[in-house]
């Protein structure tokens, strides 16, 4: 493995860029740094890439990642999804979101902007591919994943993989620390009409183990957006279940792309 450093060329991300790495295996390359962000002031956020070492980029559209809570920017490649990037074409980018379930908290640390300002101007840099992105994430991510596609539409979004999501019908169900206020929930409710109408033009792929506890959920929103792909089969929330349905889901991601 051939490892080298070098610094983030074109301008700071954000209020600024630090160091990164770029490491190159036989046929993968990755590369990972910190970024600062006015949208989560006094933090170097870790961010993470991998693509086919050669290949045409431009065919390569990126899967941004979006990790469970208590994860970090690791948490998508120790779940191996960058084992499934080279069959499907797919280039993949996570970044550090904290527990903070992706949207703007009262003291204002906003990681899904961090996503939307900071990360995803970064992406045409590493794969020349400045198209659409698909999200997937599981857990806290998944339910991060569909709140940033009802966010950003289908002109910025091409596919949504929400894998177990941690979603609530009602705000007394939600778990402790996932909003702040029940104001904070309807705001960022996926189950909104108006989120549920962007949604309906974005293919959306939703997996849940039938032993998962948001399992119901996962369920009710499937009837809520009959347009989503819903499968509801054998496991739980665990590891093991994101792992194994990791290489389904890519190729599913491909498939919206049109190739």
């Amino acid at each position: 493995m051939e490892v080298t450093r070098r610094t983030l060329i074109g301008g700071a991300i954000g209020a600024g860029a630090l160091a990164l790495s770029a490491c190159s295996g036989d046929d993968l390359t990755t590369d990972r740094g910190t970024i600062t962000s006015r949208h989560w002031p006094g933090r170097k956020v870790n961010w993470r890439f991998a693509i086919q070492r050669e290949g045409d980029y431009d065919s390569r559209p990126t899967v941004v990642v979006l990790h469970g809570k208590g994860g970090n920017a690791d948490a998508a490649f120790d779940l191996g999804l960058q084992d499934h990037l080279n069959d499907n074409r797919l280039s993949l980018a996570s970044i550090d979101g904290g527990n903070l379930y992706w949207h703007r908290r009262r003291g204002g640390d906003d990681p899904g902007a961090v996503v939307v300002d900071d990360l995803l101007p970064m992406l045409p840099r590493r794969n020349g591919n400045a198209g659409k992105i698909a999200l997937l994430g599981w857990s806290m991510g998944g339910y991060g994943a569909l709140l940033l596609a009802s966010q950003l539409g289908p002109e910025r979004v091409a596919a949504v993989v929400a894998e177990s999501a941690a979603l609530w019908t009602s705000p007394g169900s939600s778990a402790p620390g996932a909003f702040d206020d029940r104001e904070d929930f309807e705001a960022h409710d996926v189950f909104a009409p108006k989120r549920l109408a962007v949604l309906s033009r974005i293919p959306v792929r939703l997996d849940c183990g039938r032993d998962d506890p948001f399992a119901a959920a996962n369920r009710a929103f499937g009837r809520a957006l009959p347009s989503a792909h819903l499968t509801i089969d054998a496991g739980a929330h665990t590891t093991g279940y994101w792992r194994e349905h990791a290489s389904a889901q890519l190729a599913w991601v491909r498939r919206q792309y049109g190739s």
